[in-house]
């Protein structure tokens, strides 16, 4: 199968170009590289999967890019992802991640697609609310401009469905980690606690350290995307996570354990709470089971274990 994964050079967007090289598709990606590496992507270019550098943004540059690669699946996972910088600048983020979802699915459009698999987040879009875990008829209310935007662009996919019959679902992911995000970046804790414990330095905690996130890892992610992108007949949205809620002071205490390092050794650093966060994020993945069938299976200490093996020959490999 001809398919195009825009975002593709990203820590979640190359995991998935290698599980759809290694099951034989033919892939495209998109990517303007400004934060996707293009080492992500050396093992499978190798095999024959094709980098296009081209933004989203760029209409005239993105058809080219689609015309040349004519595919019948599309994964979308190019996005501004910071949830602080999309508060400080909403039309900036905005731009990208809706004007941007626009343009790819004129582009999927143009070329006779026959699905395009969404990828968005899960807590950023339901916001603040009691009901946790969370399913996906939660009336979103973001608390980040970036979870709005991210809703905005699942909707104009369900409108692309209405008005056009194109096959589209999304995948609202809950807090992703793994190999391959960057642990100098401004998202993913996991990673960045992994590089602070690398350096000797301390993880940061921002308000009480008792707020939950859904954390699941990669594998898990792109395993649902799969699953996502061969149901055709699936529009609408599915939560991707684990169903269970850690809070940030649980998530020390496990790269603690994973790393065999005391806990009076990797103290957690207090600072003031960040605005546009929220405080309890937990994904109800009953849609996802029972349609899709797709559950996570890899528990935290396993993955937590894998993500600081990674981290730890990644800045070695930099330095």
């Amino acid at each position: 199968m001809r398919v195009l994964v825009t975002g593709g050079a990203g820590f979640i967007g190359s995991n998935l170009v290698d599980a759809l090289v290694a099951r034989g598709d033919t892939v495209t990606v998109v990517d303007n590289l400004t934060t996707g590496r293009e080492e992500n992507l050396a093992g499978a270019i190798a095999q024959g999967a094709t980098l296009s550098v081209t933004d989203i943004r760029e209409r005239e540059q993105l058809d080219a890019a689609f015309a040349a690669a004519q595919p019948e699946l599309v994964f979308h996972l190019a996005a501004q992802v910071d949830v602080r910088k999309s508060v400080v600048d909403p039309a900036w983020d905005a731009g990208i991640n809706v004007l941007g979802t626009i343009n790819v699915l004129e582009a999927a459009r143009a070329v006779g697609a026959g699905r395009l698999v969404n990828t968005s987040t899960g807590g950023a879009i339901y916001g603040d609310t009691d009901n946790v875990p969370t399913p996906e008829t939660e009336e979103p209310k973001p608390m980040a401009a970036y979870g709005q935007s991210k809703y905005c662009a699942e909707r104009y996919c369900g409108w692309e469905h209405r008005l056009f019959g194109m096959s589209t679902g999304t995948v609202r992911l809950g807090n992703v980690y793994g190999p391959r995000q960057d642990p100098l970046g401004e998202a993913g804790v996991i990673a960045i606690y992994c590089g602070e414990l690398a350096n000797g330095g301390r993880p940061k905690v921002f308000g009480t350290g008792e707020q939950t996130r859904d954390y699941v890892y990669v594998s898990d992610v792109v395993s649902a995307q799969l699953a996502a992108g061969d149901a055709h007949d699936a529009n609408g949205e599915f939560n991707i996570g684990t169903g269970r809620e850690t809070t940030v002071l649980q998530l020390i205490d496990a790269v603690c354990e994973a790393s065999g390092t005391a806990p009076e050794d990797f103290a957690a650093e207090f600072h003031p709470a960040r605005l546009g966060e929220i405080e309890r994020s937990c994904l109800d993945v009953t849609r996802a089971r029972e349609e899709l069938g797709w559950s996570a299976e890899i528990g935290m200490a396993e993955g937590m274990r894998r993500t600081l093996e990674w981290a730890r020959e990644d800045l070695a490999a930099a330095s």
